[in-house]
């Protein structure tokens, strides 16, 4: 049996890492630093960038851009980016959360992005996300933002027995997300007797005499942020499965994990850029390599921290106008100089279902990266663009694929189109092939990881020289 790659391993670590956007941006973070990236903020002047140095920034924490400036950069010249997104869909707590009936406490959620939900049925569940502390000291009020995860199993939505809905073997099973996604938290009997709860009394509980969540939850979440439950002012929590991401099947040969969409592109794009950006490798590099993973792609991305927000423009902008303020114009030339690959997961054939493909676009597991095409625009891809993408490949031996949806079947679509028309950048719509998308657990072979992660870096070192050889619009 073959040996997993480290990239793999590599990748199911920070698939446990990071159970929410917000944390996969965290990981992000100190794997960029450990390479010698360095922090930028939004609110700051962007003074002393250099030809030859590595940076960063982050938005709402939930989305972040890297970046490394070639030692033969100047301002005018493109970036090489890589795309992605940092959400997934989930179960996100309600504003007020707190729901008690039947003798139940159960928690309140609303769904985001189009999950298949049945799928978080009878499911080890817990919570994790971000909190906004107050803090006090010395007499002054602050306000920290904290990331929490409960690691233990807290929660759970239990189908019903099939002796009490028959109708289940001849219709399927059906939900109303209003009244049966609602995970119990504990029973309302036990929660009386909860000795934690009643040494806090209610009022340091909730913070609070209109109680909005469970003082039993909040108990759990002040754990985890090391405060009071009086101090939490403000938190975006979400219900995440507690089993972990592993490398599994007979063959050693799948990753069974939630979130691969995207989180697989997102690592695998980010190693690729931090891989490839060694002294040596920035050297002869006269473009910008780059990799965005964005919010709130699941939804539409229409958000400040989303791809249709203005997040990437002013990266570009930023950078080249630190090079060269006097200029204006060299923005658009370095756009026009500039390429995006759109990395999001794919749809592999599925064995039971094969009716659903297109004859002749069928992706398979182990095939490596499927590029996308779409003439209606879902995707942004063009012959120039995949045949950019479609060379690197073949310059390095790596397999690549095509995917078309059926005619009769509607087309979803990426961050690709948003960009390509919001920013005006050359794009290429990819992504490794799996199955299982947006259920709670979801699978790829270890192989594409490979393929991907070895096709983006290659990316990065190569582009420049191979645009150069390219003709259009001359």
């Amino acid at each position: 049996m073959a040996s997993v790659a480290p990239v793999v391993c590599d990748l199911v670590d920070f698939l446990n890492a990071s159970p929410t956007a917000f944390h996969a941006v965290d990981e992000a973070k100190r794997r960029l630093k450990a390479a010698g990236f360095s922090q930028l903020s939004e609110r700051e002047e962007w003074v002393g960038l250099e030809p030859g140095r590595k940076y960063f920034f982050t938005r709402n924490h939930s989305t972040i851009v890297a970046f490394a400036i070639g030692a033969q950069y100047v301002a005018g010249n493109g970036f090489h980016i890589i795309g992605a997104h940092t959400d997934s869909p989930c179960l996100k707590l309600k504003p007020v959360s707190m729901v008690t009936k039947g003798g139940y406490l159960e928690v309140g959620v609303q769904t985001y992005g189009g999950g298949l939900w049945h799928t978080w049925f009878d499911r080890d569940l817990t919570v994790a996300g971000r909190v906004i502390v107050r803090e006090k000291k010395d007499g002054e009020v602050s306000y920290a933002h904290k990331l929490v995860r409960v690691q233990e199993p807290i929660m759970r939505i239990p189908t019903l027995a099939i002796h009490l809905d028959r109708t289940i073997s001849s219709e399927g099973f059906k939900i109303n997300n209003q009244s049966h996604l609602v995970p119990v938290l504990a029973t309302s009997v036990k929660d009386e007797m909860n000795k934690l709860v009643e040494e806090n009394g209610p009022e340091e509980s909730s913070g609070s005499e209109n109680i909005k969540h469970h003082p039993l939850l909040l108990q759990f979440i002040a754990k985890e942020a090391n405060c009071k439950p009086d101090e939490i002012c403000d938190f975006e929590l979400q219900l995440c499965d507690t089993q972990p991401s592993i490398v599994a099947g007979a063959m050693k040969e799948f990753i069974f994990s939630g979130r691969l969409d995207n989180l697989c592109m997102s690592f695998c794009s980010l190693k690729a850029l931090i891989d490839s950006t060694s002294e040596d490798s920035l050297a002869h590099e006269s473009g910008v390599r780059m990799v965005a993973l964005f919010d709130h792609e699941e939804v539409g991305s229409d958000s400040a921290q989303g791809a249709g927000s203005p997040a990437m423009l002013d990266a570009l902008s930023r950078i080249t106008g630190s090079f060269n303020s006097s200029n204006a114009r060299l923005l658009e030339k370095a756009i026009q100089r500039s390429f995006l690959v759109s990395a999001d997961m794919a749809h592999a054939l599925h064995p039971n279902y094969m009716d659903k493909h297109e004859e002749n676009h069928q992706p398979k597991l182990h095939g490596g990266l499927v590029i996308k095409h779409n003439a209606n625009q879902r995707y942004a891809t063009n012959a120039v663009t995949a045949f950019i993408f479609r060379e690197i490949a073949e310059n390095h031996h790596l397999p690549v694929q095509d995917f078309v949806v059926r005619n009769d079947m509607g087309c979803g679509s990426t961050i690709g189109p948003i960009l390509a028309s919001g920013v005006g950048i050359r794009t290429v719509d990819i992504g490794a092939p799996q199955l299982s998308m947006h259920s709670i657990r979801e699978m790829c072979a270890v192989d594409d990881v490979s393929h991907s992660y070895e096709h983006f870096k290659a990316y990065f070192e190569e582009f420049t020289e191979l645009d150069s050889k390219v003709r259009v619009d001359c």
